[in-house]
């Protein structure tokens, strides 16, 4: 293919500086570092006009470059003394530099030392993501190829087989390695918003944005109320930067964040994921309520998974993390000495909620080492300032640590997927007096028609302690018992040979009050009743552990490698 004309060389003083290009019949755009000698003479020349003389320009327009190799903003504006009867660049349209399913070629146009002419370079991209949130790597097409080298500076990126730029070379690699850096277009305009309207987005991404600004304004006509946070949280791409520390002053603020503030090839993404989330806040908003039976809540988990750190029984490894629209979102994870356990949990879950998708169905979710179940983490306060328990303020579980193999998972997943049709809760009651066989219980758990596992022992409890952990290694989808249960603390189980056995009456009401209450309901029916024992003395459910595990909530396929220390998988 023949080179375009718009092909310019930088000099300053007479020397050959650089590169760069026409975007416009008197504009043309070139590296800051190329003109920083500009007071010594700066003109531009198009060598592939020969005999075309060379055209004064000067500077009127940068990036904010601060002088060194790393700093941003490497971007200069040259406004020439004339226009040019030159046909100027065509920008490709974003996120098209890299390829679907192969690497595209790139060809770059420079003048390094001997080639006052212009030589080319082919090259591409070795991965679509920003370093710095500024610059995307570039590396040879083939081994032997011409190397980035000073005069190739301010050289356009262009695609080889639509001649159109995706970006400006900025840097060349460490000697004896041919790679280097390009400025893509996106960023580009950031550094120079005049640049905006000649940078095409896809058909779609252009629709996206529409339909984002024509959304937000609709949801401030009808005065919605959202945490504009959350809504960026949600949307965010991992590659996003966090949302500003002061907040967002308003919806329409975020959006704009949105839309003038990302780059790089997620941006896209985000922008309809904000869009998608808010439409269905309005959608909510309006919605006649359904005459059918209420469907079961997608939660939306925060987990805290706790373990023994090994360093000491003093100290607990302690991580949360929050889970949206299918992505765990990583919050913090520490050791922690146990006098500082709960208020660390405080802070990190009150940090979670910013994750979570708007108007989701929160659910707080601790997972815990197999003789750490018992910890009554529902009795927890809730914040420093506010003594309410937590288990009294969200739907709270627990589950067991050991439960996170794969096979588990799948046998899991297989479970619920039974239980979603199941119109309530049956209890398999395991009780003082004469418990089957572990084996046998667990066959009987494994059956189809099983769902919840109710004791009327605690779990430390010597004489069903084997079926407990049957109960968690069968799987049971669901168990239940009370802290307070026969056998809790120094006392032994009473057999069944009680006249009042305190754990057969807590099954009692357990049955009744779940028998009519789908499974993926438990966690806000048992927080229900976790309100009332908390305004009744002696209510039989004051001491009520929910151990609640569907594998369904916490799939994470953007991570499939999972959080190092992360009990999901």
């Amino acid at each position: 293919m023949n080179s375009a004309e718009w092909h310019a060389r930088i000099e300053c003083g007479g020397q050959v500086a650089g590169a760069g290009f026409l975007v416009s019949p008197n504009t043309v755009l070139t590296c800051a570092h190329v003109v920083q000698r500009e007071p010594a003479g700066l003109t531009v020349t198009f060598t592939e006009r020969p005999g075309s003389p060379a055209v004064p320009a000067r500077v009127v327009a940068h990036g904010g470059w601060a002088g060194g190799a790393t700093d941003p903003g490497d971007l200069a504006v040259l406004e020439l003394e004339r226009e040019v009867p030159i046909a100027p660049a065509a920008l490709a349209p974003v996120d098209t530099a890299h390829g679907v399913t192969a690497p595209r070629k790139l060809v770059v146009y420079g003048f390094p030392v001997g080639f006052d002419e212009g030589t080319l370079a082919e090259y591409r991209i070795t991965a679509p993501q920003l370093i710095n949130r500024e610059w995307i790597q570039l590396e040879a097409w083939q081994p032997g190829g011409q190397p980035l080298a000073p005069g190739f500076s301010g050289s356009a990126v262009t695609l080889v087989d639509t001649g159109e730029v995706v970006g400006m070379v900025t840097a060349e690699g460490a000697p004896g390695v041919r790679n280097g850096r390009m400025m893509p277009t996106e960023v580009m305009v950031r550094h120079w918003p005049d640049l905006e309207g000649l940078v095409p987005t896809s058909d779609h991404a252009t629709a996206d944005r529409t339909r984002l600004r024509e959304l937000v304004e609709r949801a401030v006509r009808v005065n919605l109320e959202c945490d504009p946070v959350r809504l960026y949280t949600a949307a965010a791409d991992r590659f996003d930067p966090l949302p500003p520390e002061e907040g967002f002053d308003s919806l329409r603020s975020a959006a704009l964040f949105v839309l003038c503030e990302l780059d790089g090839p997620g941006a896209a993404g985000t922008v309809t994921r904000f869009a998608d989330h808010l439409e269905t806040l309005l959608e909510a908003l309006f919605r006649a309520p359904a005459p059918a039976e209420p469907e079961a809540p997608e939660w939306s988990p925060i987990l805290v998974e706790l373990a023994h750190s090994g360093a000491g029984d003093d100290l607990v490894r302690v991580e949360v993390s929050a889970y949206s629209g299918g992505r765990r979102h990583p919050v913090d994870s520490d050791t922690v000495p146990q006098t500082r356990l709960r208020a660390w949990v405080q802070d990190r879950i009150e940090a979670a909620f910013r994750c979570l998708t708007p108007g989701a169905d929160e659910l707080i979710a601790f997972v815990l080492p197999r003789d750490w179940l018992d910890w009554p983490v529902d009795r927890w306060e809730s914040a420093p300032d506010d003594a309410t328990p937590l288990g009294c303020l969200y739907p709270l579980v627990v589950t067991d640590h050991a439960r996170r193999k794969t096979s588990t998972r799948h046998v899991l997943t297989r479970a619920w997927k039974r239980l979603d049709s199941s119109p309530g809760a049956r209890v398999h009651r395991v009780e003082c007096a004469g418990p089957e066989e572990p084996g046998r219980l667990r066959m009987r758990l494994r059956r189809p028609d099983a769902c919840l596992a109710g004791f009327a022992t605690a779990p430390a409890a010597a004489r069903t302690r084997p079926h407990f952990d049957t109960s968690l290694t069968a799987p049971a989808p669901v168990i239940v018992w009370s802290r307070s249960g026969c056998g809790a603390g120094q006392e032994a189980d009473c057999g069944g040979t009680a006249a009042v056995c305190t754990g057969k009456s807590f099954l009692d009401e357990l049955d009744a009050h779940v028998a009519h209450v789908p499974p993926a309901e438990l966690p806000r029916h048992v927080l229900a009743l976790r309100e009332e024992a908390d305004a009744e003395e002696g209510h039989w459910a004051t001491d009520i552990q929910l151990l609640w595990d569907d594998p369904r909530c916490f799939t994470d396929p953007h991570d499939t490698a999972a959080h190092v220390r992360s009990p999901v998988a």
